[in-house]
């Protein structure tokens, strides 16, 4: 009887999941996602602020679909996951956000040393609440950029925070940090989530990333500046790294068929680069 109730339930999850269009629903179950809290962060207000419970560490958040995609994509998918050559890695989480990408790291290498930063003051409280207390985790309430000075901030509180003015959202000033300058040193791994700005910074930064072992990077463009990809490939290549791509956001389904769809960014990339064995 109790093996009939499993499987129904089993069966009822994925019915459910399928219905939600999840695509890999061990990736949900990985990241300590249900039916239940799917549907609760789908549809939570996001004028409020919340808490989710994950591996019992309380996590602070306002926009459910985000942290919905964010746990997913980093606990469930592990898309930071890797192996290091030390015990004690250095680690520079450029774009930090709410702190998830923090927390993985101080799970899965708890010896390795952290600085992240990000501008945005809203996500950055959250990144305080959300980070482990650890002396080796070190927050910055920065922007990441090619040179360090004051820049005109888009304060949204979201993902979608980036360095810009517009006269329709909140823009405030923040304090950018110049990237070339943090790449003295060896980094074991680099993750630059900039939003758009990582075109400029690595342009700036190129000839320092003989220092960094493993680097992320998000890249945000439009079919306009198809040049950067190019450049950016190249500087990977002539730094040594290979690189593996994978679609970010499924921005246009029927690429060839684009209608009159408006969005931020016509390629999200997720660009895994690493040396050659």
């Amino acid at each position: 009887m109790q093996k009939s109730q499993n499987k129904f339930s089993s069966n009822l999850l994925k019915g459910i999941l399928n219905r939600l269009k999840v695509k890999d629903a061990g990736s949900y179950k990985k990241a300590g996602l249900n039916w239940f809290s799917i549907k609760r962060l789908k549809h939570l207000p996001a004028d409020r602020e919340h808490i989710y419970n994950l591996k019992g560490q309380a996590i602070h958040f306002t926009n459910g679909p985000e942290l919905l995609h964010s746990l997913v994509e980093i606990f469930g998918d592990e898309v930071y996951k890797t192996s290091f050559d030390t015990p004690t890695p250095y680690i520079l989480d450029c774009g930090a956000n709410i702190g998830l990408s923090v927390l993985y790291f101080s799970l899965h290498y708890p010896n390795a040393e952290v600085d992240a930063f990000e501008p945005d003051p809203a996500n950055f409280a959250r990144l305080k609440s959300n980070a482990p207390a650890n002396n080796k985790i070190r927050l910055h309430n920065e922007a990441i950029w090619k040179e360090n000075t004051t820049l005109s901030f888009i304060n949204d509180g979201t993902q979608d925070s980036k360095i810009g003015e517009s006269s329709k959202r909140n823009t405030i000033q923040v304090k950018a940090r110049r990237l070339k300058d943090l790449l003295g040193r060896k980094v074991d791994f680099l993750k630059l989530d900039i939003e758009g700005a990582e075109y400029e910074v690595l342009k700036d930064c190129r000839e320092e990333l003989k220092n960094v072992d493993q680097f992320f990077l998000e890249y945000h463009g439009s079919f306009k500046q198809v040049n950067e990809l190019t450049d950016i490939f190249q500087w990977m290549e002539q730094s040594g790294f290979v690189y593996y791509i994978k679609e970010s956001a499924n921005v246009y389904p029927t690429p060839f068929y684009r209608s009159d769809r408006i969005v931020p960014y016509d390629v999200q990339l997720n660009i895994f680069c690493f040396r050659k064995k």
